[in-house]
Order: structure tokens, then sequence, then C-alpha cells
């Protein structure tokens, strides 16, 4: 572990540890990190929590332990690893890892989209090489605090601004979505579906009218989760009449779960009166 001292100083604050000081430039370097903060008995909640044992969602996934405090901190000291060492993080056997190659290049991606960088040839090509990065290496966000970590500040921030891909066309950004939610990969699909909160943020309701409709019947409930999450976000900062409109036409063939989800932030009566709506069967 003495390679790893190197890159780690520990500060005990309110009994947890934090990473303070020094900055990493290396794949290695971040790993042996993460490493060092190795916690077996947090180790053994997280392998429950994410759903680790055979046919479960999260089955052969693998942790360290590592809190997501202590995985942000870690990526802030890293920021500026090349983006040639990422790759590598994003290959790694340990979930903490992955996350950390995702919040690194959520981290970068939102530098160069700072408001004097939006119009910059550099910065627009730089955000385009991130985003198909990002794209290539998806299916390793193979758990959904890794897609919700990262999809809306890398995909949905993308789509709100200039891009160089497909001729900058917006048939490109709702084609590139498209093939994302009916690419048949959950965490391809999940993506296409949160990444919309970002879109919503900025009170555009279309994205995540157009992935709610979709993904509406997707067979997972980690779908049913987002789509209902998302449908609730777009009510709250958009328009609770919108959310409404898209309930009356599809509250009898959507799963319970996604339409618990979507109307979290309603009266407790107008919730009653939603879920006390009949249910057909799905096909």
């Amino acid at each position: 572990m003495e390679g790893s001292r190197k890159y780690c100083i520990f500060a005990n604050i309110m009994n947890k540890h934090l990473i303070i000081n020094k900055d990493m430039t290396t794949a290695r370097e971040i790993i042996d990190c993460l490493e060092a903060l190795r916690d077996d008995e947090q180790r053994e909640v997280l392998m429950r929590f994410f759903k680790t044992e055979r046919g479960e969602y999260g089955y052969g996934d693998d942790f360290l332990g590592v809190r997501v405090p202590q995985t942000r901190e870690v990526a802030r000291q890293a920021k500026d690893v090349s983006l040639s060492e990422v790759p590598e993080l994003l290959m790694s056997k340990w979930h903490e890892v992955r996350l950390c190659g995702f919040l690194i290049l959520a981290m970068r991606f939102e530098r160069l989209a700072a408001k004097r960088l939006v119009d910059d040839v550099e910065a627009i090509r730089k955000r385009d090489e991130i985003l198909l990065l990002y794209l290539e290496y998806a299916e390793r966000a193979n758990n959904w605090d890794l897609v919700d970590l990262s999809a809306p500040k890398i995909l949905g921030h993308w789509l709100l601004l200039p891009t160089k891909l497909g001729n900058g066309t917006e048939e490109y950004k709702w084609r590139l979505l498209d093939e994302l939610a009916q690419s048949g990969n959950l965490w391809r699909q999940r993506m296409s579906m949160v990444c919309t909160w970002k879109t919503t943020q900025q009170g555009d309701p279309s994205w995540c009218l157009r992935y709610a409709e979709m993904l509406l019947l997707h067979p997972h409930d980690l779908m049913h989760k987002a789509v209902g999450w998302m449908l609730r976000e777009m009510g709250k900062r958009v328009s609770m009449d919108l959310l409404r409109e898209f309930l009356r036409q599809h509250v009898h063939e959507m799963p319970r779960t996604t339409l618990r989800y979507a109307i979290e932030k309603m009266t407790e009566t107008e919730r009653k009166q939603w879920m006390a709506m009949p249910v057909s069967k799905h096909k």
C-alpha cells in the first residue's frame, strides 16, 4: 500500500476519511488511491444495496466499499487527467473506479460548457470528444448510480449545446437518443431517459415526453422508476397540466411504479384518484 499512500493523505472529519491536497495524473494513481480507501464492511453493504447476487440486475459488479463523497473528492483531484487515461478507469472491475471515471468526464464536460465557452470552437470539439468517449463506454455504466450521476451532466447537457457531430443538427441528437432508447441494453436505455433531467431543467419537456412514451412499457423495474422520476420532474419544473395530460393518455397501461413516482408532487387526494384508475393488461 506504500505506493497508494504517496497519493492519498487522509483527514478524519466527522469520522469520515477524505482525500486532500494531492493531484493525480494517471489512471494507475487514481486506482491506487481508491484501493487505499477500501472498506470491507461498507463493501458488503454496497454489494447488497446494488443487487449483485446471481439473477439480480447488478450481478457481477464488485465494490471496494468507498463512499460516493470520497470518490467525488478523488475525481476532483484527478480532474485534469488526460482523457486517454479514462478508459482504464471505465474498464475496471471496481464499481467505484468506474464511477470515478464517469465523474471525471462529467466534471470535464461541465467546465467546457461554461457560458463563455458555449460557442467556442475548441470547446465544442472537446465536448463532442467527451460525449463520444462516454457513449463508447456506455455499457460500463452498468448500475443505476453510474448512469444517474453521469447521463444528465454529459449527454443531457450536450443536447442543449452546439455540436459539430451530425452537422450540428437537432435531428442527429434525436436520432442518437433514439438509438440508445431502442438499444435493448438496460443501461443505455436508462441513459436516454435520465439525461432528460437536464433538458427539463431548462424548460424543454419534449425530450422527457418522447422517451417516457417510448420506454413506458419497458419490462424492468429500474426503467419504471426512471420514467416516473423524469415525468415527476417534468411536471414540477415545466407543467403539471402537461404531466396530467400524459397520464390521461397512458394511465391505464403504465406500470404502477411509474405512476407512483410520477405523481409524488401532487396532493394526496389527486394521488389517490390516479392510483385508483384501472390498469389494462399489458400485451
